[in-house]
């Protein structure tokens, strides 16, 4: 990759060193700290900026408790803006900033991390009447939150005077003050949504999704026509206006249906932009993706991330090149040029305000080990220029300009301290740290361990990172076990995570270290972070699994390590994690002496949404049912990639856990799985938490199920006489 120009460097890197020195371990095995004490890390998300000023918003999660704060410059002071004040489950999400930064708009409610009823609401607190999923606003300055009205997805208008979201499949409208109630813009069909405004606020361009197909569409008002933007059998997606408005970019991927594609084989995912005159709706394709397994569809944060930059350059991401990278292309066509090139991956991606510049998250930096790292980087929209502007052994991501272009925003952790709101100026210099007094007193920053990335080879040879927590001291022989994400296009990090599904592993990584645990992170093939082949393996998934064989390698390096008990090591993970826990204690109980599954997926052949859904599509019926293809053998591979296919085999103990309210993993695959392991004669135990989602979205159920998996492992890896 080009050179990385840094402008303050060795002061940065300076200080976050002596934030590390100061996090070193001083523990000592059983005067460590607690799980709630872990788990007391406030955690930000949403993190966004205003189009003009200095002021920023985001959410702040602590222990539960889920409200917006502000800031703005120059004294970049939080304040609270919202005041909720009970632990009922309920997501503060979709925050933005009117243009002028008068307001803040929020969506609280929902599970937006589902695959399926995202805008439904989530009841784990039991309340005899469930919270709906609301818009909200609330001023800047402070002030009673105001509920626009029922729905999702707001977008407020450049004028900043109204919001308009998603409720019931159509588009409906509030003034930003509520001072009047929300209402329909306009009836279409589909599922109509993605919503964005002209840069004038005139119009709006929204997807409507309907079956097998979806439009763009610009609506003016109510006395002028939809007009729909070059319609086609296709599916349309992401529209994104022009500086001036007069035209707008898409993504163009074809519609449903066809000849059975061959399930087995990697294949092409195409997709294409198109460009159209916002008047008449005529459009033209402007590129077209290379017809290659790179050159697919790419699929990591943000998919296309679309923008219509300055210089009249049109801004998206591809993986042709191995990596997840952004282009640009003149808006009339022609060769795209690679703006980040180098072997690092991007994404949270955001423009600034005059469309010059693009900042984002990459796994690049100074270090070999940042590859296992978030650092901020802003390249130029029309040139080869990438600056790295976050160097050092932090991580930092979610960044954003603010609108008068003088400030980075962006939310940053390093291994000991969780994550905290953060801003630069955009020229360069010293960062500061907003709201660190929200961290508790009790939160146990200088007793966590700074993990350590390590690799090993595979059972193909194939090299796999991980990062391995461990306490100093402890038991000469210690008991192990391997931890392993979800996703699976996942990549877990050298400090906090800035997922808070992974930012909850990683505080229970470092309470099981705590307790004498020798702790295995593993990044497995299928996850981000390692170019193209790495996440798009052969013969994974449903298609073979090929990734359990990092998994069992990771058992294997764990018993070859001179400090652990090979007879004690242990596997844990969530979703595709639990997936993978599964298929180890199925395939290996000789080597994975117990574990805990968390809501994972046992039974590809019976998942009708979520992972392998389109392989139960495949095999229903519909048209192309009699048409040659490898639908059954893509059936029997599916069925022996799934952990219930080697029950037989399954010997050692596991704790199930899942919620019944799951939108991600369907809870009938944990009673399906409990049904088998109970004809077998397996012991297991089991924890079902009622009516919430795959994500604890209430505090007292996620520390409550932390709190049990580390019980788990601790009574069933107990030390043996002669280990200590």
């Amino acid at each position: 990759m080009p050179k990385l120009t840094c402008p303050f460097v060795a002061a940065l890197v300076g200080a976050l060193l002596a934030a590390s020195l100061h996090g070193e371990p001083t523990a000592e095995r059983g005067s460590g700290f607690t799980m709630a004490q872990v788990k007391g890390y406030p955690f930000p998300t949403g993190l966004t900026a205003a189009a003009t000023g200095s002021r920023i918003a985001w959410a702040l999660d602590e222990r539960g408790l889920r409200n917006i704060w502000v800031a703005e410059a120059p004294e970049w002071k939080a304040r609270r803006l919202t005041h909720y004040e009970a632990d009922d489950g309920q997501e503060l999400s979709s925050l933005a900033l009117s243009a002028d930064g008068q307001y803040v708009v929020y969506v609280r409610g929902g599970d937006h991390g589902s695959n399926w009823d995202d805008s439904l609401p989530v009841n784990p607190a039991e309340a005899a009447t469930p919270v709906t999923v609301q818009v909200w606003s609330v001023p800047f300055a402070g002030g009673e939150p105001k509920a626009l009205g029922e729905g999702d997805l707001p977008a407020v208008s450049p004028r900043g005077d109204v919001v308009a979201f998603e409720k019931d499949a159509q588009v409906w409208a509030a003034p930003i003050d509520g001072g009047t109630p929300a209402k329909k813009l306009f009836t279409a069909r589909g599922h109509n949504g993605d919503i964005q405004w002209s840069p004038d606020g005139s119009r709006l361009a929204f997807v409507s999704r309907r079956d097998g197909h979806a439009l763009v569409g610009v609506y003016r008002d109510e006395a002028t026509p939809i007009l729909w933007v070059a319609p086609s059998t296709s599916r349309d997606s992401s529209p994104r206006w022009s500086p001036g408005g007069e035209r707008v970019v898409f993504v163009r991927r074809p519609g449903t249906g066809g000849a059975p594609v061959m399930l087995l084989e990697p294949r092409h995912h195409p997709w294409a932009l198109w460009t159209a005159d916002a008047a008449t709706g005529k459009g033209r394709v402007l590129w077209t993706a290379p017809e290659s397994v790179r050159g697919s569809f790419p699929t990591t944060h943000g998919q296309v991330n679309l923008h219509w930059a300055a210089g009249r350059r049109i801004v998206f991401l591809s993986y042709e090149d191995g990596w997840p990278h952004l282009y640009s292309i003149p808006e009339d066509g022609g060769q795209p040029l690679l703006l980040t090139p180098g072997a690092f991956m991007v994404e949270h991606v955001s423009l600034s305000r005059d469309r010059r510049s693009l900042v984002f998250a990459a796994n690049t930096g100074e270090s070999s080990d940042d590859i296992d790292r978030r650092h901020v980087v802003r390249a130029s929209v029309d040139h080869v220029q990438v600056e790295l502007l976050t160097p050092g052994v932090g991580l930092e991501w979610a960044p954003v300009v603010t609108g008068d272009g003088a400030w980075v925003a962006y939310i940053g952790a390093t291994a000991q301290r969780p994550p905290l709101a953060a801003v630069r100026p955009s020229p360069g210099g010293h960062p500061r740290v907003l709201a660190e007094d929200r961290v508790p007193v009790d939160f146990p920053t200088a007793q966590l361990v700074t993990p350590r990335a390590v690799t090993y080879e595979s059972e193909d040879g194939l090299v796999i990172h991980a990062q391995l927590f461990e306490q100093p001291g402890g038991s000469s022989k210690k008991p192990a076990v391997v931890y392993v994400h979800g996703g699976p296009p996942r990549q877990m990090l050298l400090g906090w995570h800035y997922s808070g599904y992974y930012a909850n592993a990683y505080a229970v990584n470092q309470y099981l270290a705590s307790r004498g645990f020798v702790v295995l992170s593993v990044n497995y093939r299928l996850g981000i972070g390692y170019g193209s082949e790495f996440h798009r393996p052969r013969n994974a998934g449903a298609k073979g699994a090929s990734e359990y064989l990092d998994v069992k390698a990771a058992g294997l390096y764990l018993r070859s390590l001179p400090q652990v008990d090979p007879d004690r090591v242990a596997i844990y993970g969530g979703s595709y994690g639990g997936f993978l826990t599964a298929l180890a204690l199925a395939r290996n109980s000789d080597i994975f002496a117990t574990g805990v599954d968390i809501h994972g997926v046992h039974d590809f052949t019976t998942l009708d949404r979520g992972f392998g859904s389109a392989l139960v599509a495949a095999l229903g019926t519909g048209p192309g049912r009699f048409e040659p293809s490898d639908r059954d053998k893509a059936l029997e591979v599916a069925w022996t990639s799934s952990p219930v296919s080697s029950v037989a085999t399954w010997t050692s103990p596991v704790l199930l856990i899942h919620g019944d309210d799951d939108r991600n993993v369907p809870f009938a695959q944990t009673v399906d799985l409990a049904r088998r392991l109970q004809a077998r004669g397996v012991r297991y135990e089991e924890l079902v938490i009622v009516d919430d989602t795959h994500h604890f979205l209430r505090y007292a159920n996620q520390l409550r199920v932390d709190e049990a998996i580390a019980e788990y492992l601790e009574r069933q890896l107990a030390a043996r006489p002669g280990t200590e």
